[in-house]
């Protein structure tokens, strides 16, 4: 049975930092190209970021290029996303996609907000 799990989520004030992690189970993590997205209320779920197998390509949204970091642990079956600098803007639910099988997490808030 395949499960994605995200935890990391908060309140945060501008400018500051969260680390959100997925962890998964019930497939071939370490051979699967694993993505984070958002939806903020109101907005369509947008591709935030996407990290291939080995980690070899990731690709970042312009919208968090030189503010968030995904990153990987094969060993964890484990899959990040750091984000720093922080806006409103980014307030969003925050969800772990499995590229191959098209599964999704059940999603971890993210508020930043004074």
């Amino acid at each position: 049975q395949v499960q994605l799990v995200e935890s990391g989520g908060g309140l945060v004030q501008p400018g500051g930092s969260l680390r959100l992690s997925c962890a998964a189970s019930g497939f071939s993590f370490s051979t699967s190209t694993m993505s984070w997205y958002r939806q903020a209320p109101g907005k369509e779920r947008e591709l935030v970021a996407h990290i291939t197998s080995i980690g070899g390509t990731r690709n970042l949204a312009d919208s968090v290029k030189g503010r968030f970091t995904i990153s990987r642990d094969n060993a964890k079956n484990t899959v990040y996303l750091q984000m720093n600098s922080l806006k409103p803007e980014d307030t969003a639910v925050y969800y772990c996609h499995a590229v191959p099988l098209n599964s999704w997490g059940q999603g971890t808030q993210v508020t930043v907000s004074s």
